[in-house]
């Protein structure tokens, strides 16, 4: 099971309301550059540092809001209402004629303890995400998870940018019993194998050195194994 479609929605408008103002502030460029042609830009509402500018993943981070959430009342009551722990939250805009190129985000998955929600905001009919060759249209307010452990690309064809609300939460039993009560089966074993503790911490520590978000999203999957 790549993806669900949740049952719940939420009210896009009063999402485009909050939205408008942040709009005027800097969104960064997405840094992986390789992964994309065209403007595919972020900002956040959670960060490691508390900075809404700041976009990148960082290891063993304490994830802090930002002022940008403040400015989001209702965005802060979506994410309060998820009963579980959150990391990096931001809004991702994706520019008219731009793409996200196929590729796989490394332990990004129910199954690897670490899950990615998606909410979109503004988007338009010319907007298809597809996943290991399936062709998805979320619609505004509509709420999404997807396995991006799985092969996955995004296309805008439109001529409005598409902005989505992303949240990475931990998963633990509250996210457990929705994800079950949408049919998902939660005891689908983990896709990496089991290691020790030493070695993992060993692994941890190398991949730390290289700096790149592959491997910061292995020392996520290796986390997510403890």
């Amino acid at each position: 099971m790549n993806y669900i479609r949740f049952s719940h929605t939420y009210d896009h408008q009063q999402l485009c309301s909050e939205l408008e103002n942040i709009l005027q502030h800097d969104w960064p460029l997405h840094f992986n550059t390789r992964d994309f042609a065209g403007e595919w830009r972020s900002i956040s509402l959670r960060s490691a540092s508390g900075h809404s500018q700041d976009i990148l993943a960082h290891p063993d981070a304490q994830y802090k809001d930002t002022p940008v959430l403040d400015m989001m009342p209702y965005a802060k009551q979506i994410m309060d209402s998820w009963q579980c722990e959150k990391e990096s939250v931001r809004l991702l805009s994706l520019s008219p004629g731009s793409e996200i190129k196929p590729h796989k985000d490394q332990g990004c998955g129910y199954p690897n303890g670490i899950f990615r929600i998606h909410i979109p905001i503004i988007t338009n009919p010319e907007v298809f995400f597809t996943l290991e060759n399936e062709r998805l249209q979320l619609l505004a307010g509509e709420c999404w998870y997807m396995d991006f452990s799985c092969t996955h690309s995004i296309v805008n064809k439109g001529y409005t940018a598409r902005v989505h609300l992303i949240m990475d939460c931990i998963r633990n039993e509250w996210s457990d019993q929705l994800f079950a009560s949408h049919g998902y089966n939660i005891h689908q074993q983990k896709t990496a194998a089991t290691l020790d503790a030493a070695t993992r911490a060993a692994m941890i520590v190398e991949l730390e050195k290289m700096d790149t978000d592959t491997a910061r999203q292995l020392i996520a999957t290796l986390k997510a194994e403890n």
